[in-house]
């Protein structure tokens, strides 16, 4: 066990053991409140919990915190930016509405920001943040052009966890030559894991998994039309693979994608480190 090990499960032994069982307390974690089910004001029974953003994820899990703003208020979501960037100086805000988009950027005018529109994804940071180098080489590709939100939405959370990530869009298996040349620079360049994503009938990971020495990460998404439209052909194709070194994440799960994908490269990049 590293030191960094023993400190994230200290860590969480201090989160899980900060409120005894019964303990009768109004808990705060940043801008979110939770009163107790005694709570006068509310009357027994009732607890409220409006937002409880996790700060110390990345400490703990090595993965950032990502906040879903798609079913949220912009409200909701902008307290929430507010919270992470007090905490860690950094908010990673996914499926971004047009609405909330535009309250965010008036409300953190004054930040650095990064806006990724075919993600429908942005990033803040606070003045002076510096993002991390982990190392860590991560390939994303896209079987079709409709297949970039969901890929680009995991180039992002690889990219906030230190990689290099280098993109590869638009090399599906109806046109399977224009994929030889750039899976071979990707393969020269040294990347640690790549990200396939693909719709329809989903064949692209497991073509690539059977091609190369490193793992693939199979990122269904819900392009497509007939009977398996979607995503659902596309996720049993990928489950049902015949090529080793092909996991899968469920039906457009970019950040699921950019999160393992980042995990896996920057523990490669710690391994070459060490050795």
């Amino acid at each position: 066990m590293n030191r960094d090990t023993e400190h994230q499960l200290e860590l969480l032994g201090q989160m899980l053991g900060s409120n005894a069982p019964g303990q009768e307390a109004t808990l705060r974690h940043g801008n979110v409140v939770q009163r107790d089910a005694q709570d006068p004001v509310q009357g027994e029974g009732t607890s409220i919990v409006e937002i409880r953003p996790d700060t110390t994820r990345e400490l703990r899990k090595g993965a950032p915190e990502v906040i879903f703003a798609e079913t949220k208020t912009g409200e909701q979501t902008i307290r929430m930016a507010q919270t992470l960037l007090a905490g860690t100086g950094r908010a990673i805000i996914s499926r971004v509405p047009a609405e909330t988009m535009t309250a965010l950027q008036a409300t953190f005018a004054e930040y650095e920001t990064q806006v990724r529109e075919a993600a429908h994804a942005m990033v803040i940071y606070q003045p002076g943040y510096v993002r991390k180098r982990s190392g860590g080489h991560v390939g994303v590709i896209s079987a079709g052009t409709s297949d970039v939100p969901v890929a680009d939405e995991a180039a992002l959370l690889a990219e906030e966890m230190g990689c290099q990530v280098t993109r590869i869009y638009d090399v599906g298996v109806a046109g399977l030559h224009r994929l030889i040349e750039p899976l071979q620079k990707l393969l020269a360049d040294g990347v640690d894991v790549l990200i396939v994503a693909a719709g329809m009938d989903g064949a692209l990971p497991s073509v690539v998994a059977g091609l190369v020495p490193v793992p693939v990460i199979g990122l269904p998404t819900s392009v497509g039309y007939g009977i398996g439209g979607g995503g659902v052909a596309a996720l049993l194709s990928m489950l049902q693979t015949c090529a080793p070194g092909l996991s899968v994440v469920n039906i457009d799960n970019g950040v699921g994608a950019g999160i393992t994908a980042g995990l896996i490269a920057n523990r490669v990049a710690q391994a070459r480190k060490q050795h």
